[in-house]
Formats: structure tokens, sequence, C-alpha cells
């Protein structure tokens, strides 16, 4: 089959190849892949600068959508011919890959491939870091930041699932009309205006009840400015650059809680396997979204989609910071 394979660390040493088939574990589900996320984490694999390093030779990718081929003898799930969703540890950048029933997900009729590959970590992340380790409320304000972002666009459409009024920021107007697109209430521009003055003025200079900050740097120190009191801040990445210093003074006088998360742990990823009532947590999580999705309630956008063999340009896209929601990869090009 054809994967792109790196062979050193670093961008510049991986190559469209072809390798053997993945080996069917008892507890694993063979798909044939025809779509495949491509995200910044997968840029920092490539790099061995993401906190899960892999030894070369390996393929990268975490977000598979495709057809079940073969079910090993420890599952019970799924069938062959099955459409499914699936996160995997690595390997995704291929023709076929083989996850643990686990980490497979049955992909309604209307939800397509390209939309499906942006659930596994992406709408997954957004919706245990609102729902399950905020606790966003009906009514309370969520700041989205990076809102253009495919993991901008999730909380957005997470937190109006959840009730929230959401203001998301962004930095150019193509941006702003995407997260307003997506349910954004408010959308700032934060190259013309201070985001922390608008939040303030729009939440009677209470601040944000929730923010999900996935840039990092300043951003972050701005948010804790005009967060309210007994305010959420998720740190969800730092696309910015730099990984901020967390001010105990501030924390402490606004009663605000620094919350994280590693979707990687519910799948299985971590140190520590998550307990049975977690795994089973974590089905239900995707019952729900993509149960929203198949009716129209959550939109993933794609922003390009590229043949599997042209995952450079997929990758030159995400480092060009011009992508609005996610770009993917079809290893197969039939569809």
């Amino acid at each position: 089959m054809k994967a792109v394979v790196c062979r050193q660390l670093g961008l510049a040493h991986t190559e469209y190849a072809d390798v053997a088939p993945p080996v069917l574990r008892p507890d694993g589900i063979r798909i044939r892949v025809h779509a495949a996320g491509v995200s910044f984490a997968n840029l920092l694999v490539l790099e061995g600068k993401h906190q899960n390093r892999w030894e070369p030779p390996f393929t990268p990718g975490t977000e598979v959508a495709g057809v079940v081929l073969a079910c090993g003898d420890q599952t019970s799930l799924f069938k062959p011919g099955d459409r499914v969703v699936a996160g995997v540890r690595i390997g995704g950048y291929a023709e076929e890959v083989v996850a643990p029933e686990s980490t497979v997900f049955a992909l309604p009729d209307a939800v397509d491939f390209d939309a499906a590959v942006q659930f596994p970590t992406i709408y997954a992340t957004a919706y245990g870091a609102l729902k399950w380790r905020a606790a966003l409320a009906p009514g309370e304000t969520l700041l989205v930041h990076g809102a253009a972002g495919g993991s901008g666009l999730a909380a957005i459409e997470i937190g109006k699932m959840l009730g929230a009024r959401v203001i998301a920021t962004a930095g150019d107007a193509s941006k702003l009309e995407a997260a307003r697109r997506h349910g954004a209430d408010i959308a700032i521009n934060y190259r013309e205006e201070d985001f922390r003055d608008v939040v303030l003025r729009e939440t009677a200079q209470r601040g944000a009840d929730v923010i999900f900050d996935p840039v990092g740097g300043d951003t972050f120190s701005e948010s804790l400015r005009c967060i309210a009191p007994d305010g959420r801040i998720i740190p969800m990445g730092f696309a910015g650059g730099t990984i901020p210093q967390i001010p105990a003074n501030l924390v402490l006088v606004k009663n605000v809680t620094v919350i994280g998360i590693y979707w990687g742990y519910y799948m299985g990823w971590g140190k520590q396997l998550p307990p049975a009532s977690v795994v089973k947590r974590v089905r239900g999580a995707f019952d729900e979204m993509l149960g929203w999705a198949a009716a129209g309630r959550l939109s993933p956008e794609t922003f390009a989609a590229f043949p599997l063999e042209r995952y450079r340009d997929a990758l030159d896209a995400i480092t060009e910071r011009k992508v609005i929601g996610r770009v993917v990869l079809h290893p197969d090009t039939t569809i």
C-alpha cells in the first residue's frame, strides 16, 4: 500500500512510498482510509517537537475516516463495509490503517469523510474541554481565540450547542466571517481592537466565564485580564510560539481555574490507560457529536483536500496560517 513515511525527523526526510499494510491485531479494526486529517500537531511530530514522540521510520497522522476492511478476533462492534471514523496514535497518512476498536466510531451516512476526520481530536477536544472539564453552562460567555482554525471553529460550535454566548477573535476579515458563519455572536479583529477591552465592554465589565485559548503567549496573559470571577481558562495549545507563565496572583484574586485537557488520555494514548467508565463515556460523546453533525447542527469546514502524494502541499497550507477549518488528505482518490 501507499503511505507517507518519515525516514528521519524533519519534513525534508519524508516520502510517499510503498509499505507493507499494518498487521491486524486481535483488538483491531482495519480501515480503508478515505480521508486523513492534517494538523499543526502532525508537523510537530515530524520535527520531533510534539509531546508524543516517535522514532523513525513512522507514518504520521492521527485522524482517519473510511470503510472497515476487516475486524480482529476480539472485536464485536463493527463489520466489513461499515463507515467509520477513528483516532489513531500514528499511521493515518496511508491507504490503510489499523485502529483499536476502542477508538473507532460508527459514522452516520449523513456525515461525509472529510467532515468526519475533524471529530477524533478537534471536535472531541472542544467537547471534552467545554462540557466535561469547564462545565460551560447555558447563558455563560465563552471567549474563543484562534477562532477560524479547526480547533477554534469546533469550540464555537460546541459552545453554541451548550447554550453559551460566544465571542471570537481572529486576525482578518475572512476569518472573522468564518467565525460568525459557525455561530459566533461577536467577532473581534485582534489586529484592530484590543480584545480585552471589547470583551469587558460586551459583558458589562464582568469578563468571559470560559476562555478557550489555542494561541498562548501574550494572548493568554491578556485573557487573564478579561476573565470573569470564578472563570475558567483552558490553554489548548501554543500556536503563538510561546508557552505562557501563569501569574498566580491573578489566579488567586479572581478565583480563576486554569484547566488542562489532553484528549489523548481519553483515547488511551497517555502513560495511564483510562478506566472502562471513561471509554464508555467517550463513545457516548462521539454518538452525541456525530448525531449533531448528522442533523446539521455541527458543520466542520474543510479548507482544502489533497491526494495523499501531495501531503507536502497540505502541510505547507498549515504553515502559511491561512487555513480556515481543516486540511485533509485523500489516500483513496476514487472517492
